[in-house]
């Protein structure tokens, strides 16, 4: 259940709905497989999935939602293999050329005749609502992951406002200069980091398991090089990856809260969970705040 990446986002209006009235207002939209001729859904599962029944978790003033997006599984490979098969037998029976346009029909054909028979995957996004900080923090690798979570939420509530958080400062502009010889006093440079040239089609230098304090380094900043992923790590509790937009990527929550976890009784899943959702959101109430402050701060919306 531990967040392994941070997309975050602040919402525009207090959120009134407590946890009872959100799964009410969810049910509606509740997950489900793939019809035989759908390609994809999305729907809310419970978060504690077979352990739970209620599509929110409340813990303090923080409220834990699931997505579950299903897939129809249909290989581009196979479709085109049965495309180049059909397109032969016509040619052969027909004596002509299939052009691009029928075949782009027959592609369609081909797809909703392999449908039924496709399997189907799903994948979960958790997030939760920070009622107090008028947070939406969402656990995914990519904003694109994250905003259908977000259309979801929309879908189900009729309106959503947030919006992706903004600072003042330049995050790859204040990365590059803590690997400049200006290093913050809160977050220890690790061994990873990405450097781009500003300049369209500019270099890209990726460094893994690489002291961020060398001459390599310094010679990519002195020829212009940005950071724009950099691995941190913060008072020994959090070790991360920062990105230039914002995002937090492979969190890791160190030995100091994981034994604050296991220290804890626990005598079924749902406590577990409690149990896990309480130190994560406690902790992230904390972090989060001086991450904002070392970019400037959140920036007033336009």
């Amino acid at each position: 259940m531990w967040f392994k990446n941070l997309q975050i986002y602040l919402l525009t209006k207090p959120f009134e709905l407590d946890s009872e009235a959100l799964h009410d207002r969810m049910l509606e939209k509740s997950a489900r497989a793939c019809g035989s001729l759908e390609m994809s859904t999305i729907g809310w599962q419970s978060p504690l999935g077979r352990s739970g029944s209620q599509l929110t978790h409340a813990v303090g003033k923080c409220i834990m939602v699931c997505a579950r997006k299903d897939e129809k599984v249909l290989p581009a490979a196979v479709v085109r293999e049965v495309l180049a098969d059909r397109v032969a037998e016509i040619e052969e029976a027909e004596d002509r050329k299939v052009r691009r346009r029928e075949q782009g029909e027959m592609r369609d054909e081909i797809m909703q005749d392999l449908l039924p028979k496709a399997f189907s995957k799903s994948a979960l996004t958790y997030a939760y609502i920070d009622t107090k900080n008028e947070w939406l923090v969402v656990d995914a690798a990519s904003p694109k992951r994250a905003e259908e979570l977000i259309s979801l939420m929309r879908e189900t509530l009729g309106s959503f406002q947030v919006r992706p958080v903004q600072v003042n400062l330049s995050p790859a502009a204040v990365m590059t200069a803590w690997l400049s010889g200006h290093p913050s006093d809160e977050f220890l440079l690790q061994d990873e980091c990405e450097l781009r040239d500003p300049v369209e089609e500019g270099a890209i230098v990726r460094c893994r398991r690489q002291d961020l304090e060398g001459d390599e380094i310094t010679t990519h900043l002195k020829a212009g090089k940005q950071v724009v992923r950099l691995s941190l790590n913060w008072g020994e509790r959090l070790s991360f990856v920062f990105t230039e937009d914002m995002s937090v990527k492979r969190l890791k929550f160190l030995d100091v809260i994981q034994e604050q976890a296991a220290e804890a009784e626990a005598e079924d899943a749902a406590t577990r969970f409690d149990v896990d959702f309480s130190l994560m959101t406690l902790e992230l109430e904390r972090f989060l705040p001086h991450l904002f402050e070392a970019v400037g701060g959140i920036a007033e919306a336009q």
